[in-house]
């Protein structure tokens, strides 16, 4: 798959992540397809840097994978005994007390987390494989369209593990906690129609479409006001952690502040 990014300098480009701006679409590509854009601890940082190094102009960002497959989850290499040369094994993670342990998978959501940042809406264009670590990088996202050829699947539990990449609670919200649990524990494939069925994904299109399509959403999005747009996505993020009469209030706050704004009488 064509990068649409490739005539323009990237502001970071290493360990399999790819960061270029556009004034204010950025777009986060991952760049190592012979693998399938497997995950690592190197990629991981790499990501969790993007989205340090991004210009304050950037409204919105896009998430792609080159080659046939979005991302197939973690670098099998993790799995063996010797692991990846300079990176802790897992023998070596399960090795440390508790607060070793968790500051090591913190450090790894880091890549995970900065996507839902009030002031950018994220779009992940997703096509082929997106299993565990690939499945939970798509939900970290605000939006995702897909091709018709995607296959989201969560695997970890089958491998004795849980998905510890931020994914359970968008996908418990996503497609509610009956059907997070089923897809979670049997590992299953979960193919375009389901995702947009359910509410993984928003559009499926041809894979020879997707980027078209993404950008197509990207657009859309900035076609809005930017204060307007993340006044919105605080609302709507925040909306699952407060009562009905929290949110009517929080709505009433919010619209005070964007007609003073729209006034010329905002701080």
């Amino acid at each position: 798959m064509a990068s649409p990014d490739q005539d323009l300098a990237p502001v970071l480009d290493k360990d399999g992540v790819r960061l270029t701006v556009d004034d204010a679409l950025a777009t986060v590509s991952l760049t190592n397809p012979a693998k399938r854009n497997a995950q690592s601890p190197a990629l991981w940082r790499a990501l969790a840097e993007a989205g340090r190094a991004l210009p304050g102009s950037v409204r919105v960002v896009v998430l792609r994978g080159e080659g046939k497959s979005f991302s197939a989850g973690l670098d099998r290499q993790m799995f063996t005994p010797e692991g990846i040369e300079g990176e802790p094994t897992f023998i070596d993670l399960a090795r440390r007390d508790d607060a070793g342990v968790d500051s090591a998978i913190a450090a790894f959501q880091e890549a995970f987390t900065w996507w839902r940042r009030h002031d950018i809406v994220s779009i992940a264009a997703v096509q082929g494989h997106a299993i565990g670590a690939g499945f939970q990088l798509a939900l970290a996202c605000d939006l995702r369209v897909v091709a018709d050829d995607v296959q989201f699947a969560m695997r970890e539990t089958s491998l004795g593990l849980v998905p510890d990449l931020t994914g359970t609670h968008p996908l418990v919200g996503l497609v509610g906690y009956a059907r997070a649990l089923e897809i979670c524990v049997t590992g299953r494939f979960v193919h375009a129609e389901e995702a947009v069925v359910s509410g993984l994904a928003s559009v499926a299109v041809p894979a020879a479409e997707l980027d078209g399509a993404a950008t197509d959403l990207a657009s859309a999005v900035l076609a809005a006001p930017r204060d307007a747009v993340v006044e919105t996505k605080a609302l709507l993020r925040g909306a699952v952690g407060r009562s009905f009469d929290e949110q009517v209030v929080a709505e009433r706050a919010a619209q005070a502040r964007r007609l003073r704004d729209l006034a010329g009488i905002g701080d």
